[in-house]
């Protein structure tokens, strides 16, 4: 962001205005002609010269000086020996200090410091610095201040060809260095001089990286480890896995082999919470969660395909974009998808089948971000199309609480680590949404707009004071947000508490009575089918109906020919009768 200021003043402001006076002419330097420079001027016939009506200002630029400054380590080594003695020889220091021990100097030294650090002990015992006297007292309720948000630094992509910031890692540390991801997702986008690195950045110094990774391909994802600072892990976009030590340089130390590395770019790698802290797992478009261990890349430790049928075929696969873990739930683990699908799995099942436990439903597109609440494990924020959802792990027909649908796209979202009720989104105009639920549901308690391109990520340090946000033409922009946003209120945790509790009651009651309407729906379409058959066995169909009728009616024609032929032979009798007695 280029800051210019401009200055401007009438000459008529600059002070008191000279006077002047006539005097006689006084010749001080007599400058004779000289043929010779005649040869250096050229004549100008005719001169113009333009005038204009409008008063003439002066305009004057003034830039500070840049400062650079590398940061270099300094290795400290024992001293204070005197030049006799080799600090390296075990003999020499003992026989030294048992010298200096027998010294009177040195034991009433002792003696004396004695005294003064026996009081400091007594003190400290007697007296807690860190007690809090006020803490029962009711809080003064302060002026509320406006939801704020500040620019600390910017940090741009240092290469020609801009990619897109995909990912960021805090230092685990200390939170002074911010790792970030450089690759380019567009499809058949990548140029030959477009470069692969990606960079570790002091947040203090945005002119230049502490230390650039080189990866085999671009990185798509990077994550510190929180067990070892100076060991982070990344996924490339060719859907290998690479890790590095910051000690020992800019190459990785080791990858793992293309045949048994992901086959799409991988979008996610989580470190697990081990004994030894080398354990980590990812997770990839091409439908597989791999565990990894960084002291054997040669193949994954273990393998889930993410077979919605749990037939484990990798072509009915649902292509991985997010992942979620959480230390308290060693188990468990849940996949954001392509699809809009978030799976719930769990790695102790004993049938890969067994794995996935169930699905979530209600997004229209990929998941892009998948992340629980540090204070509420059972709820989970996800953020994908043009919305962000809360979920319960209890409810697995919708979201308790969602946000409206924006006119542009969500790309990233994630929990502040010190409010339980506050998260943050980053949309594809370039704008950052702070999200406070118990402040404000319907709409953002804050919205920044950071930069003119779209925004892909973000990140929060763990004090939840500074975030990071990086941007389609890799610009990652740090930010500070004001203290009302990541301190703590009162009594934040009961609210929040009592909040899903009452949207999960709510859902749990709506999905009850929708599960009741479609009961009844049921049991209705099966009584008409009942009817509908009883109906169909009573009535004749057509060809029976036609030889009953034919049956009938030769019944009665046969009848009719049978009183017929009675009457016939009665008639007769009665002329025989009549032709006796005639």
């Amino acid at each position: 962001m280029e800051i210019v200021y401009v200055y401007t003043k009438k000459r008529s402001e600059f002070g008191r205005q000279c006077n002047f006076s006539d005097r006689p002419a006084e010749l001080h330097v007599d400058i004779l002609p000289d043929p010779s420079l005649a040869a250096n001027f050229i004549d100008r016939d005719p001169c113009d010269v333009s005038i204009q009506c409008t008063q003439e200002m002066s305009e004057h630029e003034v830039n500070t000086e840049r400062f650079e400054y590398e940061t270099c380590g300094i290795n400290h080594v024992e001293g204070g020996w005197p030049k006799d003695i080799n600090p390296q020889e075990m003999e020499q220091t003992i026989r030294y200090r048992k010298k200096v021990e027998k010294d009177e100097n040195y034991v009433n030294t002792i003696m004396q410091l004695g005294s003064h650090m026996e009081h400091c002990i007594r003190q400290n015992n007697a007296i807690d610095i860190y007690q809090e006297y006020f803490e029962e007292e009711e809080v003064v309720e302060e002026t509320e201040e406006q939801p704020s948000a500040k620019t600390i630094n910017v940090f741009r992509d240092p290469n020609k060809v801009k990619r897109t910031a995909t990912s960021l890692s805090w230092h685990p540390d200390g939170s002074h260095k911010l790792a970030v991801a450089y690759s380019s997702l567009e499809f058949q986008k990548v140029t030959k001089d477009m470069s692969y690195d990606s960079y570790i950045w002091d947040i203090e110094n945005p002119n230049k990286p502490e230390m650039t990774l080189k990866p085999v391909s671009p990185l798509v994802c990077l994550e510190y480890n929180s067990k070892d600072s100076h060991i982070l892990v990344g996924g490339s976009y060719n859907g290998q896995i690479a890790y590095w030590d910051t000690r020992k340089g800019s190459q990785p130390l080791e990858m793992s082999t293309i045949e048994h590395s992901h086959r799409d770019p991988v979008y996610k790698v989580i470190w697990l919470q081990s004994k030894t802290g080398t354990d980590f797992f990812s997770a990839s478009t091409d439908g597989q969660v791999l565990w990894w261990d960084i002291r054997k890349m040669s193949e994954p430790t273990e393998r889930l395909v993410l077979d919605p049928s749990k037939e484990g075929k990798l072509d009915n696969a649902l292509g991985a974009i997010s992942l979620e873990f959480e230390s308290t739930m060693p188990t468990k683990f849940m996949v954001g998808t392509e699809q809009g699908l978030v799976v719930s799995c769990n790695r102790k099942a004993k049938t890969p089948a067994e794995k996935i436990v169930c699905t979530y439903s209600g997004h229209h597109g990929p998941i892009y971000a998948l992340q629980r609440n540090p204070f509420f494990p059972k709820n989970f924020l996800t953020v994908a199309d043009w919305t962000a959802r809360i979920w319960s792990e209890d409810i697995r027909e919708s979201s308790i609480m969602w946000t409206k649908y924006h006119m542009t796209y969500l790309s990233d979202g994630c929990w502040s680590p010190v409010r339980p009720s506050v998260f943050f989104t980053v949309k594809m105009d370039g704008t950052l949404d702070v999200w406070d639920f118990l402040f404000k549901q319907n709409d953002p308690t804050l919205s920044l707009k950071v930069c003119d391109e779209a925004l892909y990520s973000i990140r929060v340090q763990d004090n939840g004071r500074f975030l990071a946000c990086g941007s389609q033409l890799g610009t990652t922009t740090l930010l500070e947000i004001s203290p009302g946003l990541c301190t703590l209120q009162k009594n934040e945790k009961a609210l929040a508490t009592m909040m899903f509790e009452r949207e999960t009651k709510r859902e749990k009651i709506l999905e009850a009575r929708h599960r009741e309407m479609r009961l009844k729906e049921r049991s209705r379409s099966e009584q008409s089918k009942e009817d509908e058959a009883k109906e169909g066995e009573g009535e004749e169909s057509t060809e029976e109906l036609v030889a009953r009728v034919e049956k009938e009616f030769y019944e009665m024609m046969e009848a009719e020919m049978k009183n017929r032929g009675k009457d016939e032979k009665k008639e007769q009798e009665e002329d025989k009768v009549r032709n006796r007695k005639g």
